[in-house]
């Protein structure tokens, strides 16, 4: 729809229109016909035509960007809309259907985080964007079950926690899904994109497989059989050769005696460090496993 209005200038042709529509500049587009001239004899009138855009819904939104980003690509698909009510639905009709899903979905599932992206703008709550091609999604869902089905009994038996491949989120979603209800298993997301996850933990899990085990912690801290401790590097604590105390005979120039009598060899300020040696410092000085 489209309507051309008058008045002195062109603001006020535009504001004329807008009162008239019951619109916005938002809602619609402004063309200027005429910019209005004011003469001594007389006056142009100004023109403009507003055009009404047109309100696309969230689902038409996303196919139109979708009809733009196709080309880019060198895909010839053609994006249909086919639902718009509890969740977006687009259908890509395409002969070479392989080229546009890619390998293991790929291409298809980035397309598809780009047009959910548009679809939602300016949205407050999110609205689920699906994007198919020649009924991959629903195979794709089948196989995701028989495979979440199958790794479940596997964890059960061995009494194992089971780790699938990394998954997209709408993926995840489908193997949680699937096994929602069972009473063996239960399911958790872990990891982060794109390398995201699911682990399958049987509900019969076996001891030895939790995590925390007492018997690990212990075995970390005090080695293995030979008895060596972690905490120093995994080798025994080094003891030292017991060293008697000097006797009396000791010469008073080792710096033992404090008997400054007249023995011979004492001469002031003759100490000559025993102390030092006898503590072991002086001979083991830059072996780092002297220091405690």
């Amino acid at each position: 729809m489209e309507k051309t209005f008058s008045g002195k200038t062109a603001d006020e042709a535009v504001e004329a229109g807008l009162k008239e529509l019951g619109l916005t500049r938002d809602d619609v587009e402004i063309e200027v016909l005429e910019e209005g001239k004011r003469g001594l004899f007389r006056s142009i009138p100004a023109q403009v035509k507003l055009t009404v855009k047109e309100k696309l819904t969230d689902g038409q939104r996303a196919v139109k960007f979708l009809e733009g980003l196709l080309p880019l690509i060198g895909s010839d698909a053609v994006p249909v809309l086919a639902s718009e009510d509890d969740k977006i639905v687009i259908e890509l009709h395409s002969d070479g259907a392989k080229g546009i899903i890619g390998r293991r979905g790929e291409t298809i599932d980035a397309i598809q985080a780009l047009a959910g992206a548009v679809a939602n703008t300016g949205r407050h709550e999110y609205r689920r964007v699906v994007v198919d091609c020649g009924n991959y999604r629903e195979e794709r869902e089948e196989t995701l079950r028989h495979v979440a089905e199958k790794l479940a009994a596997k964890a059960v038996r061995l009494g194992k926690r089971v780790r699938l491949e990394p998954m997209n989120p709408y993926e995840r979603r489908i193997i949680h899904s699937a096994l929602a209800d069972s009473a063996e298993v239960t399911t958790k997301s872990e990891g982060k994109e794109p390398n995201r996850y699911v682990v399958i933990t049987p509900k019969n899990l076996r001891q030895d497989d939790r995590k925390g085990k007492r018997g690990g912690k212990d075995r970390s801290r005090r080695g293995g059989k030979d008895g060596r401790d972690s905490r120093y590097g995994g080798e025994r604590k080094r003891t030292y050769e017991h060293r008697e105390l000097p006797t009396e005979s000791t010469p008073e120039s080792s710096g033992t005696s404090f008997n400054r009598g007249s023995t011979p060899g004492y001469k002031k300020g003759g100490f000559s460090g025993f102390f030092g040696t006898f503590l072991g410092n002086a001979a083991d000085e830059d072996d780092p496993k002297n220091e405690e």
